[in-house]
């Protein structure tokens, strides 16, 4: 597990369970752990979920990615 700081200075945890989802789901994401750090760091936009209160969306936008320019969303639900 890791442990991640977004851009409230709040700390994410990343279990290795939702490693092996975004690497196994979305294989574009390999070897994209940076990205997905400066995301939660420094987010364009953050979004509260229409449908659960307790999650927020990180948006970032890539010009380069292993398939193209794509916005990188981090989606983090909050436990306390």
């Amino acid at each position: 597990m890791k442990i991640l700081n977004d851009v409230y200075k709040r700390r994410v945890r990343l279990t290795d369970e939702r490693q092996k989802h975004f690497v196994s789901d979305h294989p574009e994401m390999k070897g994209q752990i940076e990205k997905l750090k400066q995301t939660l760091r420094d987010p364009e936009k953050v979004v509260r979920s229409r449908t659960d209160s307790q999650v927020e969306l990180f948006y970032r936008h890539y010009d380069s990615t292993p398939v193209t320019q794509k916005y990188l969303c981090v989606v983090v639900k909050s436990t306390t």
